[in-house]
Parts: C-alpha cells; structure tokens; sequence
C-alpha cells in the first residue's frame, strides 16, 4: 500500500512552490526524517514535514512521486526544530524548505544514498585525549557570582550588560559548567558573531570543559571549516555527542536535542543577521529558540543594542518591565582601569594632518615602555579612490556606483563590491596625466605612515618598533589570522592598525594605547543605526587597553579619538564611558521619529537591468497592496535607489514598509506575497526581488 507523505525540499524563492511536496512511499517515516526525492530531473534532500495527510491509499488519478530513499542511521530532526525553522520561514517570509536545507551541511545535502551508506559503515576515528593545559579556575567576583545566582533563580532571557574585561566569558563557562554538572545529557549553544573570535573562545571553552568531559565534547560550527568537517560536527550535535556547540550566526539552526543554555555574546554585533538568502537575526531567532526549547538565554554586550536595552529597561510608573531581565558588571576584573579618552580637535591641526603632534609624543613613549598600541581606521586599502588633479578623472568601477580602492601592494584598483581587479594605470586614463595622486586614506596608508613617523623610535631591547596591520586583506590566506593575533599577544608587534577585526572580542593584555582616526562619518549617516554602531566600535575599541591593571602603573590607560566634531554628544558620553546615557539619548530621538525599537520596518529591495524597471516593480507591488496597508496601518513608501545602486551590472531600489505593530506588518506581509510572485510575468525585467524583515540597513 503506498501513503502520502509531505516532504520539505529546497525550492526556488521565485517558483512560488513555498510548503511541502507530496510523495508516494511505501511506509510513513516519522516527521523529521531525511529523505531523498526526485524533483524534476534532480534527486534532492528532503526532511518529513509534520502536516503529512493520514496515511490512505493513494487515489487513483493523482500520481504521485515515490521517495528515492530514507537517510539510515539519523534520528528524525525533532519537533521544536522543525517549529524554529517554520517560525523563521514565516517571520522572515522565506519558504520553510529553503531555510531548513540551508541549515543542513552542504555534504548532507550532495551525498548519494549510497555514498551516505559507505560514510555510515566507517569507524569513528579514536579521539585523542585532551593534552592542552588546565587552567586555574580564577575566584568569581562579586559581580560575577550575584550575576549567576540571578541567572540560576529567574527564567530570563537575560542581558548581561558588562564592561569590557569584566569577566562576561567567565560567567559564561561557570554557567555552563553548572548546567553539565546538574545534568548529564545537557547541551550548550554559544554564539559570537565572526570566525575570527572562535578560535580564542573555543580554546577558552576548551581548556575548561575537555579535562572533564572530554575532547569531544565541544565542536565549533562556522564557514570557515571544510565541507567535511561541518558534517562531522553537525551530527557530532545531532546526536548528543557534543555538550557544547561554538558556532557563528548559522549555529543558531543546529540540531540540538537536548538544548538548555543559549549564549550570545557581543549580541549588538550587526553580523548576527544574514544578508543573504533568508534575511534572519540570528540573536532574535536565538531568544525565540530558548522559548521554544524552554533553554535559558544569555545575551552579551558592554554596548547592547538599542532594541536589547529597551527590552530589559526596568519597569516604572509610566510603562511596565521589558521582557528581559538586565544584569549589569560595571566593574572590570582584577582592578583594570577604563581608559582615560582624549578627544583631539582635527579643525585645529595643520591641513592634512593624519596623527597629530600630541598623539605622535604619546605613541613613542608608550613604545620606549615596550607597551602596545592599537590603531583603528575602519577603512582597508591603500587609499578608497585614485584622483587626477588635471581633468577629475576618478578611479570609479565600470561595473557598480563605487569607486575601486587603491592597493598599493599590489599596485591594483579593486572594487570592494563586485571584485573587479585592474593594475593601477601609469597615467590618466581620461587626460593622459602622469600626476594621478590617491584620495583619503586606508590602513595599508597609516600602516606606511606609522613607519616613517616613528622610524626613529626604539623598543626596550633597543631593536626598531614593529608595526603591523589586521584587515580583511592582510588576511586572507588560511591561518593568518591565527598567527598574526599569536605575534601580538607574545609581545612581538608594537603598533597594531586595523579595521573593526582588532576592535572587538580579543583580549590584548599589553595595549596601553587605542587612537581612533576620522570616526565623524557615521555622525551625519543617512542610516538612523549609525551612531549606535558607531558607538559600539569606539567603546568596544577602547576596551582594548587597559585590561591587565598591571601595564597601568606607570601612566593611566588612554583612547585617543581625532575628530572635526569633538564637542559632539557622542563623544562625550564616549569620555564618560556612559552607554546608558548614550542609550536614552538614542532612544528618546528614535520615539520620537517613531524608529525601531517604537515601530517595525521591512524591506524589499529589487534587481533588474535598470533603475526604472527595479523601481516600477516596487511601485507597482505598493500600488497592488496599498489597500491592504491603508486598512491595517501600514505605512508604505515610494520606492528609491540603494545607497550603492549598481553593483555588478545590477541597478538595485528598495521600498521601505513600516508600522508600529509588529502583528500587522506580518499580516500584511504574508498577504502580500501572493501579489509579488503573480507581478513576475508582467515585470520580467526584474532579476529578483527579497523581502528583508527587521532591517539593520537602510
């Protein structure tokens, strides 16, 4: 007798086929239970869908597809799995196939049937035991102890609102430690939000968990590892072999059956949300997935997001409590000092002035102390544009509406965006000019400026200072992240200048010193996230110094921050390190303009061949679900050009929807999907379109 099964496979956004397929097959696999199924000409991976029709003989006139085959050897993915990824297919108006395939290891969805049975009949290789050192278990402080007895008293979800160097991982590893002790199939999820944190947080993770509980007990999930590997540990976490999951953004899709802690550190960090395919907040899926799964969940930060804080902001007369629970460590471990912060008024330096004077003087005395400095200039290159003086001539992309940044290395002009790579012309390509000069500058720039302004300096040990550069050029190669961090914490770099990569997350025992240059971009952004993010890099940054009380004895720990607008609000709750001052500030601004957290924005964003056609596809879907906005308040918008609006060859618009409830807009949303997939055939110029819910840029 065959039966009716509905399988969810990954389909094509555009198609329009959003939910389960229905399947012939001979048995009725549970719900969850991967499967392979012919659709079309291809054989793909699918998972068994929960609204599978009761189990009748198929009628006759309806032929079905039998299933290929059943994956052996995996127990079913579990119910409040499948319930995260059709909660997050609907909120961020993706099909449910699309997201719960994305979720799965690349290997598990290429491999045959076959080759899965040869990889199922393998020996596990032996796991070696752990042989790295095990470190002493420092005393909890005050602050960190009163931080775990509310974390272990209350429901949560909690945000754990503490200064740098506060000892935030600490309180995560006792957490942790506590719920593995209590219970002995208990797992572990924690998140940071980019690859280059992992390795020094899996080592931490490691070092305190692996003398116990073994080797394996801890696997890091993230795009940096091969094919084979994120097979290796997905089901390593599938099966409960893994206590613990490190992972990045993707790990919040895990197969975890026994979850019961979530950990998001650094939970303002904006690459928590994906970009690409389905737009999702990997720390707001994270907050439901623990609600789901009845897990605890601790968010991180010493800047929370505005959206974070408003959620834990304590109940008074004029409006209740928000839904988190706020738990601050204001005080830095081990009596490590905040930075004292310097503003440096750039009006009145000398034209062109990159390090003033002051700066210079302090840089060589910390230098001669054999103290450490930190230089941050969130731009990488040599210079973003290449300029002729004669007829203008700028070093624009012939592909996007940007400018190819100058690389002096390799004496190349590259487009940051589409990748388009040319060797630098020996003179203008427009007047001939042989004087064509670079515009601003990168940190390959400040790298070569750092060398001759302080080639005079000497370290200690009398050798010359060593400066060197963190960016996402210097390092591409495998392992060059790695290696380049290990010379800065072995004392071997003088001078560290990167992008925001140096500014968060890493523990740099030996930096006295962070400068900050041109930082006044963002104050007059378009993008009302800008001085929040802004904010957040400059506070994370000046968290880099001073963090062993030791290197302070001599002289205090100092952020130096040059600036056209020093006297900005900014900058001065930045001197007084008072994010809630900060906080309030933004917060009142944003009531008041009726901007997220007081409202909820979605955005669709379409590409064609050109403006117009871009542009008339969201005119006309405005025009198609006006009616429907008008009755549930919604607020739709015309659509305009993306800030860059050609990339590629793709001229790109975008249309802003927003509404002041959240309910609403989903209602809208969902409703109005139809009226998007059925504008396709009358607006064939359009490439594709994708609706962005909660949008961090706009």
């Amino acid at each position: 007798m065959s039966h009716q099964i509905s399988v969810m496979v990954h389909t094509p956004a555009h198609s329009g086929l959003g939910g389960a397929l229905t399947y012939a097959c001979d048995t009725v696999p549970p719900p969850g239970t991967l499967v392979r199924v012919p659709l079309g000409s291809r054989e793909l991976l699918g998972v068994v869908w929960d609204n599978a029709p009761a189990s009748d003989e198929v009628a006759e006139p309806m032929q079905l597809r039998a299933i290929a085959s059943v994956l052996e050897g995996l127990t079913p993915l579990n119910a409040s799995w499948r319930q995260l990824v059709q909660f997050a297919a609907s909120y961020y108006q993706r099909s449910a196939g699309e997201v719960a395939l994305a979720a799965l290891p690349s290997q598990l969805r290429d491999l045959s049937t076959e080759q899965w049975t040869r990889r199922l009949k393998r020996k596990p290789k032996a796991v070696a035991a752990y042989e790295g050192p095990t470190p002493a278990i420092p005393t909890p402080t005050d602050e960190q102890a009163q931080v775990l007895a509310d974390i272990a008293a209350h429901k949560g979800p909690f945000l754990i609102f503490g200064n740098t160097g506060s000892g935030k991982t600490e309180v995560y590893l006792r957490a942790a430690q506590a719920l593995l002790a209590r219970d002995p199939q208990a797992q572990i999820l924690v998140m940071v939000p980019e690859i280059n944190l992992t390795p020094q947080l899996e080592e931490r993770f490691r070092a305190r968990f692996a003398p116990q509980w073994g080797a394996d007990c801890l696997v890091a999930m993230h795009s940096s590892l091969t094919p084979a590997q994120r097979l290796k540990n997905w089901l390593a976490a599938h099966s409960g072999e893994a206590r613990i999951v490190l992972g990045t953004r993707m790990a919040v899709f895990a197969s975890m059956p026994h979850l019961q802690l979530i950990v998001v550190d650094e939970e303002h960090d904006p690459s928590y949300k994906q970009q690409e395919g389905a737009r999702y907040s990997a720390r707001d899926l994270a907050v439901y997935r623990g609600q789901l799964e009845g897990a605890k969940v601790i968010l991180g930060s010493a800047t929370p997001s505005l959206e974070s804080w408003h959620h834990s902001r304590p109940a008074t007369a004029a409006e209740p409590a928000g839904r988190y629970m706020r738990l601050a460590m204001p005080s830095r471990v081990g009596q490590g000092a905040l930075p004292l912060v310097r503003r440096v008024d750039m009006n009145r330096q000398p034209y062109k002035t990159v390090f003033s004077n002051h700066l210079l003087d302090a840089m060589r005395e910390r230098v001669t102390r054999g103290e450490q400095i930190l230089v941050l200039l969130n731009r990488r290159g040599y210079a973003p544009v290449l300029n002729c003086n004669d007829c203008g001539w700028k070093s624009e992309c012939p592909h996007c509406s940007a400018y190819r940044v100058f690389h002096k290395l390799d004496r190349t002009l590259r487009c940051h965006h589409c990748g388009f790579t040319q060797p630098v012309p020996r003179a203008c390509p427009s007047c001939g000019n042989l004087d064509i000069s670079p515009l601003g500058r990168g940190t390959e720039q400040l790298e070569e400026h750092l060398a001759e302004l302080l080639a005079d300096v000497r370290r200690p040990d009398g050798q010359p200072i060593r400066i060197a550069r963190i960016d996402a050029d210097s390092t591409r190669l495998k392992g060059e992240l790695e290696r380049q961090l290990a010379e800065v914490h072995a004392g071997a770099v003088d001078v560290l200048v990167g992008t925001q990569m140096i500014a968060k997350g890493h523990d740099f025992r030996r930096v006295t010193l962070v400068a900050a240059l041109n930082p006044d971009g963002a104050l007059f952004s378009s993008d009302f996230r800008a001085p929040e993010r802004l904010f957040s890099l400059l506070m994370q940054a000046a968290g880099r110094a001073g963090r062993d009380a030791s290197m302070r004895l001599v002289s205090p720990c100092e952020m130096w921050v040059q600036s056209f607008h020093p006297m900005h609000p900014l900058f001065e709750a930045l001197k007084q390190h008072d994010y809630p001052a900060f906080a309030e500030q933004q917060l009142k601004e944003r009531e008041q303009a009726t901007l997220p957290p007081f409202s909820f924005q979605a955005l669709v964003r379409a590409e064609a061949r050109s403006q117009e056609a871009a542009q008339a596809f969201l005119n006309a879907a405005r025009d198609a679900g006006a009616a429907l906005a008008d009755e549930l308040l919604v607020d739709l918008y015309p659509a305009v050009p993306m800030t860059i609006q050609r990339v590629a060859n793709i001229e790109r618009a975008q249309m802003l929807i927003e509404c002041t409830s959240r309910k609403a807009l989903q209602h809208f949303l969902a409703h109005w999907q139809a009226d998007l997939h059925a504008m396709r055939n009358a607006h064939r110029q359009v490439i594709r379109w994708a609706v962005d819910v909660d949008p961090l840029a706009i």
